[in-house]
């Protein structure tokens, strides 16, 4: 019974030190934590959200109609100017064939009438039969039925064969590249039928095609933020389908007008991509571009979250002591990005901000 006594009064001891230590951590416990104050780099940015785009996409058509006979070409080849496309076979209707063919039969009939009447007035002028005028007005004539009759000839040929060469007028089959670059899409196939570019119709796109090596970010930038901008910035492009690459850029345009898209205003810009080094870049890869506006670097930084914005200015909590509440100061600030501002005053280097626990919300 004695032990059992001893024991019991052993643990009784015990539990009121367990207690009374647990009370005596609990109030030394001050409710916050503290960050210390440290140097870093600091840049103030503006978000563009965007693709990669060729400088100069290239619309190829014909001025011819037909259907497509052969494809000389696949997407992703790289074409010099002046080398061939496609071949467009004619492909006229028997009404359009047959007018053709009874213009060419009217002009040749017309013609040779002229001809004929040429002929005899000439003779008749040189024996001094007939007038100077007349003999101008049978001039006229036959060169009217000659430019008629060349007329019809090349409108058959058109017709027929979809080629014709005259003096200063060269049409063929065969579409050749506008400009040297990369087949970026093939709108027809072998056997599909092509409108041809007139001026009163835009005429069948055959193929789009761009210079791969005039690469640039095409974005928009929110109205908050084009008011920073100025043409000659850098800006650090971010590829989605390459996480890892990294791909500068310079700041070239900036849209004098805005647009609206889902009730956001937003201004068109352009970066020259000036360090792609070891990266593939595709036309229509997504991205974003973090365009610099400010930077600076080896500067005091307090966390945002600490910093209290009131009435134009900005105050954190600091440590008041041994068993004493933080107190507040008053500091002075530069740049921000949203995650860490410049300390300019107030603060030194290695000093201590208290960061309070969250409210938690019931």
């Amino acid at each position: 019974m004695r032990k059992i006594a001893i024991v019991l009064a052993v643990l009784v001891v015990g539990g009121a030190g367990a207690m009374a230590y647990s009370r005596s951590v609990k109030s030394a416990d001050p409710g916050f934590k503290t960050v210390q104050i440290s140097r870093g780099e600091v840049v103030e940015k503006a978000l563009a959200v965007g693709a990669i785009r060729p400088d100069q996409e290239i619309s190829v058509k014909s001025k011819i109609s037909g259907i497509v006979r052969k494809t000389y070409r696949e997407v992703g080849d790289y074409v010099r100017a002046g080398e061939p496309l496609f071949e467009i076979l004619p492909d006229p209707t028997p009404l359009e064939l047959t007018e053709a063919r009874r213009e060419v039969e009217s002009a040749t009939n017309a013609h040779d009438q002229a001809k004929r009447r040429f002929d005899r007035q000439d003779s008749l002028k040189k024996q001094g039969i007939i007038s100077t005028q007349d003999f101008d007005t049978a001039q006229k004539e036959l060169q009217e039925t000659e430019s008629k009759l060349g007329l019809g000839r090349e409108r058959l040929a058109l017709v027929e064969k979809g080629r014709i060469k005259t003096e200063g007028l060269n049409v063929e089959s065969i579409i050749r590249a506008p400009v040297s670059g990369t087949v970026l899409e093939l709108a027809v196939h072998e056997g599909d039928p092509v409108v041809p570019l007139t001026s009163f119709q835009a005429g069948t796109a055959l193929a789009v095609m761009a210079d791969m090596s005039t690469l640039l970010f095409k974005g928009t930038v929110d109205e908050i933020d084009v008011g920073k901008l100025t043409e000659g910035l850098p800006a650090k492009i971010k590829i989605g389908a390459l996480p890892d690459a990294v791909v500068e850029g310079t700041l070239s345009k900036i849209s004098p007008k805005s647009k609206t898209s889902e009730g956001a205003t937003l201004f068109d810009v352009e970066i020259d991509i000036v360090a792609a080094k070891g990266v593939v870049l595709r036309a229509g890869y997504s991205a974003n571009a973090d365009i610099v506006v400010k930077e600076k670097k080896d500067v005091l930084l307090v966390p945002e979250r600490l910093v209290k914005f009131e009435g134009g200015k900005a105050t954190v909590e600091v440590p008041g002591g041994l068993g004493k509440e933080p107190t507040t100061r008053e500091i002075k600030y530069g740049l921000s990005d949203g995650m860490n501002v410049e300390v300019t005053d107030g603060l030194k280097d290695k000093d201590m901000v208290v960061e309070r626990p969250p409210k938690k919300i019931e």
